[in-house]
């Protein structure tokens, strides 16, 4: 299993990340810059575009073309910049996609927060958020993705990534057995978000 702990959450120190953003919004409201009614447009616009379909479209491209399955594990975000995926409301933030395979099954998880491709999976589930989820999938992943319904064997590698501020994290699932006359679309259409983090299959 791999880990990747040691790095810096945004929401480190004394204030939670929580009063750092209120904070900074009504800094930016008292000096006129920007109101709430603004910041409201901005986000209900954001997640207007942001949703699983992203992610499902990424896999879909993923199996059907090598050669953008290779770009997008070597830089995923400029395999979103090919689909027209917007990135750029994520400054400064790194987009990994890991793959799995018959010998390695991935999962991402964000120990200290919840840090989430949003863009590509939606607003993250409750239970992706909960401190059962976030300790237990690191110390026992095996149990954990049994629990979701995802039975490994016991020779496959499970490789846990913790996503932080600066690092994101999507999981391309293996395409299932069966499927080679679907098209593009009809691909897509079988990817869920939880495949995406790597607790389901599709």
């Amino acid at each position: 299993m791999s880990e990747h702990h040691d790095h810096g959450h945004a929401h480190e120190g004394s204030a939670t990340m929580a009063e750092r953003v209120r904070g900074l919004v009504e800094r930016l409201e008292k000096k006129g810059l920007v109101t709430d009614a603004q910041i409201e447009q901005t986000i209900h616009a954001f997640l207007a575009h942001a949703g699983p379909s992203n992610g499902a479209a990424l896999v879909a491209r993923a199996w059907v073309d090598p050669a953008f399955k290779a770009r997008l594990l070597e830089d995923a975000n400029a395999a979103l910049d090919e689909l027209g995926i917007d990135m750029s409301h994520w400054a400064r933030v790194t987009l990994r996609a890991a793959e799995n395979t018959e010998r390695v099954h991935n999962v991402i998880v964000c120990t200290l927060c919840s840090c989430y491709p949003i863009a590509l999976l939606g607003p993250s589930p409750a239970w992706y958020k909960s401190a059962a989820y976030r300790a237990r999938v690191v110390r026992d992943p095996r149990s954990v993705l049994a629990e979701f319904g995802v039975t490994l064997d016991p020779g496959i590698e499970i490789r846990v990534w913790d996503s932080t501020a600066e690092l994101r994290y999507v999981v391309i699932p293996r395409r299932p057995a069966g499927t080679e006359a679907l098209s593009e679309a009809e691909l897509a259409a079988l990817v869920t978000r939880d495949a995406l983090i790597g607790t389901a299959r599709v």
